[in-house]
């Protein structure tokens, strides 16, 4: 018997937080957060981080886990997201998989293998190096030259992916782009229900540019200061999260706000449209339109009514 597991999918700005809370006190559900920013400690308005308040007692896990300076990649989110189930089941509760990142959900969901960590260190180091000396441009087109549909998924500053993919090039001589076409032909290994939610695209973005706005008046500047403050510097792997590195140029003087502002609302938006890209090609989905519902609670109650015809639930 497969056991059961719930994924709530789809680009950033799509209202995953607010439906995931609502369902999950219907199914009695826990969620583990699938995103690569909120498992950080004091990274909180950068990350869009859900509050206590927000989840209304529904039991959250990856959340507030690591240390700004921590890496964190698909293997320790598995390994994570795994120990997570297993208290989840234990507690007679339904996971449920909340978040944007999908090649995240994709190695959970069909339990993709990662060997030990043996990656050519001196490779690596060569890499880093090249970032440093030459920038993210300069790797980027590294990756493109080898393996372009990993270069159009992965941005460009995102040097830690970047690097994953030209590591897994230079170790397996094929593409990271073909490996995860590979996963997603795989049979989840999870009796699931994969929903993304989407939206018009234009209100898409404008909702993103409002977010943008919301966090430079709750505080992003003062929050990148105060990490700054703490010793955390541009090479951590948070640091170079969206959001955080363009406020980290302004507070260096590279970049005025304003213009710090504006690279953040257009990186924002093509971040969502890559994770939209992504999800379109994963297969057995169940998209739910926001546009086609009048509310949250009509969203769930679509919802419910597939988690029970899967049997995921009585």
């Amino acid at each position: 018997m497969k056991k059961p597991l719930v994924i709530i999918a789809g680009p950033t700005a799509t209202g995953k937080t607010k439906v995931s809370i609502e369902l999950a006190k219907r199914i009695n559900g826990a969620v583990i957060s699938s995103d690569s920013m909120q498992v950080y400690k004091g990274m909180d308005i950068g990350s869009a981080k859900i509050t206590k308040e927000e989840m209304d007692g529904v039991d959250h896990y990856l959340i507030d886990e690591l240390k700004p300076s921590d890496d964190f990649n698909v293997k320790i989110f598995k390994d994570m997201a795994e120990a997570s189930l297993k208290k989840i089941y234990e507690k007679n509760q339904i996971p449920m998989i909340v978040g944007g990142t999908g090649f995240y959900i994709q190695a959970l969901l069909y339990g993709v293998e990662f060997p030990d960590e043996e990656a050519d260190s001196l490779y690596r180091a060569e890499l880093t190096g090249l970032y440093e000396e030459k920038g993210a441009d300069y790797l980027h087109e590294m990756l493109r030259k080898v393996d372009p549909a990993a270069a159009d998924e992965i941005n460009k500053n995102n040097v830690k992916r970047v690097i994953r993919a030209l590591e897994f090039f230079h170790d397996n001589n094929a593409p990271i782009s073909e490996h995860n076409k590979i996963m997603r032909e795989r049979d989840a290994i999870y009796n699931n229900a994969f929903f993304v939610l989407t939206d018009d695209r234009d209100k898409l973005y404008e909702r993103i540019d409002k977010r943008v706005d919301k966090m430079l008046e709750d505080g992003l500047v003062d929050e990148v200061k105060a990490l700054k403050e703490q010793g955390y510097v541009r090479t951590d792997v948070a640091m170079q999260g969206l959001g955080y590195k363009e406020i980290l140029d302004y507070l260096d003087g590279k970049l005025t706000l304003e213009e710090a502002v504006y690279i953040i609302k257009r990186d924002t938006r093509h971040f969502a449209k890559r994770q939209i890209t992504w999800f379109k090609r994963e297969k057995d989905v169940i998209r739910i339109d926001r546009s086609e519902y009048k509310d949250v609670n009509a969203i769930v109650d679509k919802m419910v009514d597939i988690i029970k015809e899967r049997e995921i639930i009585g």
